[in-house]
C-alpha cells in the first residue's frame, strides 16, 4: 500500500513539474492588451525594456544577432525553481556562442525578494525585473515558468510552458541548431 501511495504522490509531483504555475496575480495590463494578438513562432520578437538586477536597463533590440532565451519565472513558482539549475549550465555552456538568457520574473517585490533568491541560488545568468507584469503581458505569459526562443534574426522559434530540464539532450541539441543557424 505504501508503494501505491508514494507512487501516487511521485507521479503527482512530477506532473505539477511539468505543468507550470499559473499566475493568480491580476495584471494590470490585461484590458489594455486583450485585443492585440500573442506574439507568434515565426513572428519578430517584440521589443522590451526591463531593468536587471544591477539596476541597469536591458532591452531585446539591442541583443539582436544573439540567440534569445527569455524563461518567465517566479520565486513562489516550484517549477521554475527545478528547471534553473539546468538553466545555469545551459547559460555557461553556450553563452560564448551566441546564447543570450534572460530569465524575467514576476515578483511584484522586485530586487528585494529576487536579490537574495539569485544568490542562494548562485545564479549568474541575467535577470529582469517585471513587477508590474508589463512583458508578461506582452508576451501573454498565463503560466510560469514559460520560455520563449528566439533566433539570431529575433524570430520566435519555440514557445515552452512548464519546467523542463534544459541539460537534456534533446534540450542542447535544440540550443545548438539555433546556435548554429544564421
Amino acid at each position: 500500500m505504501k508503494k501505491i501511495i508514494y507512487s501516487v504522490l511521485a507521479s503527482s509531483a512530477l506532473t505539477l513539474l511539468l505543468m507550470g504555475c499559473e499566475q493568480t496575480t491580476p495584471h494590470t495590463g490585461a484590458t489594455a492588451i486583450a485585443n492585440e494578438e500573442a506574439p507568434k513562432i515565426g513572428y519578430l520578437a517584440p521589443n522590451f525594456r526591463l531593468t536587471n538586477l544591477q539596476g541597469e536597463e536591458v532591452s531585446i533590440a539591442g541583443l539582436s544577432g544573439k540567440v534569445l532565451f527569455i524563461n518567465f519565472w517566479a520565486t513562489w513558482c516550484a517549477p521554475c525553481l527545478a528547471e534553473m539549475p539546468s538553466m545555469e549550465i545551459l547559460y555557461h555552456d553556450f553563452k560564448d556562442e551566441g546564447l543570450e538568457m534572460l530569465a524575467v520574473s514576476s515578483d511584484a517585490e522586485g530586487a528585494l525578494i529576487v536579490q537574495p533568491f539569485a544568490q542562494k541560488l548562485e545564479l549568474t545568468y541575467p535577470i529582469l525585473l517585471d513587477p508590474d507584469y508589463r512583458v508578461h503581458d506582452k508576451y501573454r505569459i498565463q503560466s510560469v515558468p514559460t520560455t520563449i526562443l528566439v533566433d539570431r534574426n529575433s524570430v520566435i522559434t519555440h514557445r515552452i510552458v512548464g519546467a523542463r530540464n534544459w541539460n537534456d539532450t534533446a534540450s542542447r541539441d535544440l540550443i545548438e541548431k539555433l546556435l548554429m543557424t544564421r
